[in-house]
């Protein structure tokens, strides 16, 4: 049996050689986490907030058999308009072994970014535990994954659907750190606080840095969350946002939704609830986070090197 493709592109290649800044994307926020064409657009979207504040995107993704760190333009089309599957550490090895196309979660793109040398990766919000996780014991993948590999997630907090006291705890327990960028509460997706604080806030992209940095040298296990609310000129107002949720967890209950197609499912019926404030929050918000990854990646080179 041949070795499965792990396949860097060269600009991400040549970044890396360099020493230049490179700052991961996933692409579930393309198939899965908003409607067609939004995901392509915003992704795209991505890519130039990255440029735009020098550093070089790798935007990852699995086509042909073959984990793409750095999608080209026509690369990341096809994967838009496929019927990808929606990958985790759990299935990743299947989906490669059937040649399918894939879009890459939180944990299954960190370890990607992580085995290319990349070591900052900005998201929407990461996975965490479900409300009725002491009933079905449902956990995302993400909070391990960050548990075990090296790499700076910038986002902003959890999604707000979960059990966000509950997450936090858990990233605690597996001493997973949380960093406050520019905050000392620790945010939920659409909304600026949760309520909950973080480890430690850190108000300059190069503060962050200088904590990362120290976290490797150190030599400590596992990776850190950057912790960066949404603007507030995004943010969707209390009443609209709280109303929308409970509807929402309804309706899944209803539907009997479970384990993956959950946060899909409640994503776009807050969509629908909030008239689309929900997806252009998210938008922003993915936006934002591109762009102070970008800023991150850039500090932390500086912080590394030799002096």
């Amino acid at each position: 049996m041949t070795k499965p493709s792990f396949l860097v592109a060269e600009p991400v290649a040549a970044a890396l050689a360099a020493g230049e800044p490179v700052v991961a994307l996933e692409t579930t926020l393309v198939t899965h986490g908003l409607p067609h064409p939004r995901g392509l657009l915003t992704a795209q979207a991505l890519e130039t907030a990255v440029r735009e504040h020098h550093a070089t995107p790798a935007t990852i993704g699995i086509l042909d058999g073959a984990i793409r760190v750095g999608l080209t333009e026509s690369e990341l089309e096809r994967l838009a308009a496929s019927d990808a599957v929606k990958v985790n550490l759990g299935n990743l090895a299947a989906v490669v072994a059937a040649g399918r196309a894939g879009s890459t979660t939180v944990a299954a793109t960190a370890w990607a970014a992580a085995r290319a040398g990349i070591r900052v990766f900005a998201t929407g919000g990461i996975g965490g535990v479900h409300r009725d996780a002491p009933e079905s014991g449902d956990v995302s993948a993400d909070i391990p994954a960050l548990a075990r590999l090296p790499i700076a997630v910038v986002c902003a907090g959890a999604k707000a659907i979960l059990d966000l006291p509950r997450t936090r705890e858990l990233l605690e327990t597996l001493g997973v750190p949380v960093l406050g960028l520019g905050t000392d509460d620790f945010p939920a997706f659409y909304r600026r606080s949760s309520g909950l604080a973080v480890d430690a806030r850190c108000d300059t992209p190069a503060e962050v840095a200088a904590a990362i940095a120290t976290h490797a040298l150190l030599e400590l296990p596992g990776g850190m969350i950057v912790a960066n609310p949404i603007p507030a000129e995004h943010e969707l107002a209390a009443d609209l946002h709280d109303a929308a949720l409970v509807m929402a967890l309804t309706d899944a209950a209803a539907a009997g939704i479970r384990g993956r197609g959950v946060t899909p499912f409640l994503l776009d019926r807050m969509r629908v609830l909030t008239g689309e404030a929900s997806l252009r929050a998210n938008e922003a918000l993915l936006r934002h986070n591109a762009a102070m990854a970008a800023e991150i990646a850039r500090a932390l080179l500086a912080a590394l090197r030799p002096r």
